[in-house]
Order: C-alpha cells, then structure tokens, then sequence
C-alpha cells in the first residue's frame, strides 16, 4: 500500500517522496525549503509575515538552487476591526508584566502582524508560479483561487474538521490537509472557533478520506518513520510535518526556541491564543501557565500579536523564553540537529 501512495503522490505533486515540510513562519525562510525539495519531498515557503519584497527574494532564492517542486503558503483570514475596548483589556491583563519589565504600554503600538492572501501577493506571485500553493485558515476568495489555479499550480488547504474538508473540496482545492489536534503551531480552523471540534490526527484522517475523493495529507504528530507509514495506512497520500524540522541547521528556530525543544519541557504543549489570539500550539510557559493559555480578552488574530512583543524582546534578551510563542507538536522525539535532506530521507525510510 505504501508504494502506491508513493506513485500516486508522484502524480499529483511531482515528488519523489510522500513529505511535505510543513510552512513554519517565523523559524524558516528558504534554506529549508531548498534542503527538502532537494531531498525528494516538498518544501514550502511560509509567507503570512513576508513583505512582498521579501517574498521575491525568497522565492528567487529557492528557483535559483533548486529546479524541484515547493509549496508556497499563506493565511487566509479576514483582517478583524480593531476594538479599542477589547485591545484596553488586553494590555490590562498585560499590565503586570509591562511594569516588571518597566515597559510603558502607552509606548506600543498597535499593528495587524499578518497580512492575508490578496490581489497584491497574487500577483507578485504569479511571476513564479510555484507547484504548489497552500492556505490556512480557508480560502481566498473564489476570483483569486481561480487565478492561482490558472497558473498550473496545484491547491492545497487546511481542515480540521469533515465539515472543513467537504467546503474545500466544494470550492476546487486540489488536496486536503488533514490537519490533527496534535499539530504545532496554528490550528487551520474556519468554520468553527468551537475547540472541541478539533480530532487527533489518527482520528480524522479516515474520517476526511471516507468523506472526500481528493488526495488526503495526514499533518500533526507524525515525527518519524513509523508515524509516516501508519498515516498512509489509514488512506493519507501524504504527510505533513513540521516539528521534527525545527532543529534542522536549515531552520531559523531561534536559540531559546531551539534549547525548549530540547528540554522536557518540550513533553508539555497546549493550544494557546495569548500571541496571536487564535489556537496554536506551543510548549508551555510563563505566560500560558499564569494567564492559563486560552484568554477571552485577547483582541482576534492578528492584532493580539502587538502588545506582547515588546515582553517577549524584552524576556528573549535576557535569555528567557517566559513570553515567546514556543510552538511545537505533540511529538517533539523526532527533532534532529541532522541536515533536512538526512531527515526527510529518513523519514520515509520505511515506504522502501
């Protein structure tokens, strides 16, 4: 079974080896993306914080040293209002740790952090035509899916949800990301903020591969071999991992990042909304252990982000991980200080 998942995802995205890295923003850029492409998986560019400037940089780096496939992703959320009422009690909650660190919250300002998909990105995009185009947190709109489509790129979004899968596969995705409760970082979710909707990632992809006739990837936990092979068991074509990279010497994981996911800390994550105001998991700290990780008076994705970042400089300056987005999976035994190309090969070590 598992060489067949192999040829048909040869078909479908034009790689050797059933391995997507997982889009990581704020610990990657394209040395990553190149070491897999190169290795027979599918590497893939985070773009969600990227000027367009540096989206062309990166994406004239990757077509410079690799002639594989990539995916390129990025966000799909609809920038929120700012709510003064909302951002007040925030920096209240904040308060404390502002006068710790002598930080005066009058001081900060207010910033979105992330920027969607849209006709700008589309177009400074079309000069490439990746493989491959990804998005979380739905879709863009259905003008600008069709343009990307026209290019020849292969579409892909994730669900965390059967509901999710359906409505993507409504709309013309060409593949499913079957994104589980274990996966790091952002949870893809968009047709529910309801948390208990979210499944394992054991548990949801049968469910999405009996419900939909697209080509299905298995994302979340899966940090070795064994992990890959038992996912296409239960139908994925491919998978999706982004954890076990983060200690690649490719990635750009941050030293403090990079010492939590070492430690035993690491065995410790929750899903937390305090650095962006939407789901996402990461080891537990300071910050998520005293605030608990889930707030009510976060502002909505993105605009959380602002008010804390002058805390996390600040900590990260004195060595402190106490306010920095840890984000990490479920199963943080695969990272491996091994080159990217050595670990995706690993990875599919035992589909031979």
């Amino acid at each position: 079974m598992a060489k067949s998942k192999t040829i048909s995802l040869q078909k479908f995205l034009g790689v050797e080896l059933p391995i997507i890295q997982a889009p990581m923003a704020g610990v990657q850029d394209s040395a990553l993306v190149v070491a897999v492409s190169n290795a027979g998986g599918l590497g893939s560019l985070p773009c969600a914080m990227l000027s367009l400037d540096a989206m062309r940089t990166e994406l004239t780096i990757i077509r410079t040293q690799t002639d594989k496939p990539f995916n390129v992703n990025f966000f799909c959320h609809t920038p929120p209002e700012p709510n003064a009422e909302r951002e007040a009690a925030w920096r209240a909650a904040l308060l404390p740790y502002y006068q710790e660190y002598g930080i005066d919250p009058n001081d900060i300002p207010t910033g979105p952090g992330r920027k969607p998909f849209d006709s700008e990105t589309a177009e400074a995009l079309e000069a490439f035509k990746p493989a491959v185009v990804s998005f979380h947190f739905g879709l863009p709109p259905a003008d600008l899916l069709a343009r990307v489509k026209a290019w020849g790129s292969k579409i892909l979004a994730s669900a965390t949800t059967v509901d999710e899968a359906r409505w993507l596969e409504a709309r013309g995705v060409d593949g499913i990301i079957a994104q589980g409760l274990e996966a790091g970082g952002h949870r893809g979710m968009f047709l529910s903020e309801d948390l208990t909707t979210q499944a394992g990632t054991f548990a949801l992809v049968p469910q999405i591969v009996r419900e939909v006739k697209l080509p299905v990837i298995a994302a979340g936990g899966i940090a070795d071999a064994k992990g890959v092979a038992a996912a296409l068991a239960l139908g994925a074509t491919a998978v999706q991992i982004g954890t076990a990279y983060l200690l690649c010497p490719e990635a750009t994981t941050s030293a403090i990042h990079r010492a939590a996911l070492r430690s035993e800390a690491a065995r410790h994550t929750a899903l937390t909304n305090l650095f962006s105001g939407r789901p996402a998991r990461g080891i537990i700290n300071r910050i998520m252990r005293e605030l608990g990780p889930i707030s009510t008076v976060t502002p909505a994705f993105p605009l959380a982000t602002a008010a804390i970042n002058p805390l996390r400089a600040q900590a990260e300056n004195r060595g402190s991980a106490d306010f920095s987005p840890l984000w990490c999976g479920q199963n943080a035994n695969g990272c491996k200080e091994a080159p990217a190309a050595v670990l995706t090969r690993e990875l599919a070590v035992d589909l031979k």
